[in-house]
């Protein structure tokens, strides 16, 4: 890709998402290297998501989902759009549903929470699980790491179907 010109700094910049995590995108940015030259400037850049040793940063594997819970926490802080929405302003207090607890599923949650919000439903590949009490976003996240899935997680409610858990909602 990169001696096609169709990979690099200026082009497009890949990042981890399935299937692949920093170790394939420090694999990339080598193959950019050796392709480039060792003297290209811009070699560290033709991938995100890489081994910190290897020109990654450091606040990478949360970055998306902190990106999420700030854009959420913005529009929640308009007045207008809350009136027009129809709910009051901020975070706090407010549930939410989470489709996908995948890595930006996962800080999205984590910071929502830490800021006031309810994680009440998580959808995933395996199913859905809804509990109006809310959901600890760390605990799920350490079951889902052990047990490859959100399915078994306790919770007041489970749906094999992903369509269920929003007419709960």
């Amino acid at each position: 890709m990169a001696k096609k010109n169709s990979l690099g700094p200026a082009i497009d910049v890949p990042g981890p998402d399935i299937g692949t995590s920093e170790k394939e995108m420090s694999w990339m940015k080598s193959a950019y290297q050796f392709a480039h030259g060792p003297n290209d400037i811009n070699a560290d850049a033709a991938t995100t998501g890489k081994y910190r040793n290897v020109g990654g940063i450091t606040g990478r594997t949360e970055a998306t989902g902190l990106g999420v819970f700030y854009a959420a926490k913005k529009v929640l802080s308009n007045a207008l759009v809350c009136k027009n929405l129809g709910v009051t302003t901020g975070l706090k207090g407010k549930t939410f549903i989470m489709q996908g607890y995948g890595n930006v599923g996962y800080w999205a949650s984590k910071f929502l929470v830490e800021d006031g919000a309810i994680l009440v439903g998580v959808s995933e590949f395996d199913g859905s699980i809804y509990d109006e009490k809310g959901i600890d976003p760390e605990e799920l996240y350490q079951y889902k790491l052990k047990n490859k899935g959100i399915n078994g997680f306790k919770c007041a409610n489970y749906y094999p179907d992903e369509k269920a858990i929003y007419q709960q909602a």
